[in-house]
């Protein structure tokens, strides 16, 4: 039901690809996400087909990668030590960039995908996405910062690299599922799908998803932004009128 449902909407899919050998030609099962207080994830299905004029190229076989990439933004990341029993805030490097999500699907293991050299040309796997222009001399191990950033945001399923789950059919249909997490950041998801041949990229189709703060998060966010004093009182009375009624609930349940 689901590849014939993909075939339906395919038909209706404009072509908006530039003219090449091979193009894409993309849907997706909802172009934009609304958080709300309850949001607690999406999945978002991508799945498209390549159009060519002529048949089938002979070779090594096509292979897709889909690429989703929330908003970037600069971080500094800090590496603590122990000094006289106290883990304390040490070396520290500033991340020019590093998108707040990064989500990469292949159609094949990451090897057989794409080259180091493509690879550093388009920017597609998790470390190239991620900015750092230098770090200060006196800091060793600067490649650790961002390899900490890394592994941080794998374990929080910002970053994910799901190798071989992009369903390609005979070089022609291919679809995948992008599992977005709860904890998104507002903006545009840069949306990219390259086809390569042997390694190398031979076509490419960029889009972008929209995921935006709606109802009483979107009217919280603003709020916290426009008027951060009103925010804080708002917040102290909510903990306090909180805590007086959790006081409240136990004085009951005790004296019944």
């Amino acid at each position: 039901m689901r590849r014939l449902l993909i075939l339906l909407l395919l038909c209706a899919l404009p072509i908006t690809a530039p003219a090449e050998a091979e193009e894409v030609v993309l849907g997706l099962s909802q172009d934009s996400v609304s958080i709300s207080t309850n949001f607690d994830g999406s999945e978002i299905l991508i799945f498209g087909a390549i159009k060519r004029e002529t048949a089938i190229p002979e070779g090594p076989p096509l292979q897709v990668i889909i690429a989703v990439a929330g908003p970037s933004h600069p971080l500094t990341v800090r590496r603590k030590e122990k000094k006289l029993g106290i883990w304390v805030n040490a070396d520290a490097v500033e991340v020019d960039a590093a998108p707040s999500f990064y989500a990469i699907a292949t159609s094949a293991p990451w090897n057989e995908v794409i080259t180091d050299t493509e690879d550093l040309r388009h920017k597609v796997s998790i470390p190239r996405a991620i900015r750092s222009v230098g770090a200060p001399m006196q800091v060793e191990n600067a490649q650790e910062f961002s390899e900490a950033v890394i592994r941080i945001r794998k374990n929080n399923g910002l970053y994910q690299l799901r190798e071989g789950t992009v369903d390609l059919r005979q070089e022609t249909l291919f679809d995948t599922a992008i599992a977005m997490p709860a904890n998104l950041t507002e903006g545009d998801y840069r949306t990219r799908i390259l086809l390569t041949r042997g390694g190398r990229v031979v076509s490419q189709y960029e889009t972008t998803i929209d995921v935006r703060k709606v109802g009483l998060e979107r009217w919280l966010f603003n709020l916290s932004r426009n008027q951060p004093l009103v925010y804080g009182l708002m917040s102290l009375a909510i903990a306090i009128a909180a805590g007086w009624g959790a006081s409240a609930a136990f004085r009951m349940l005790r004296s019944g």
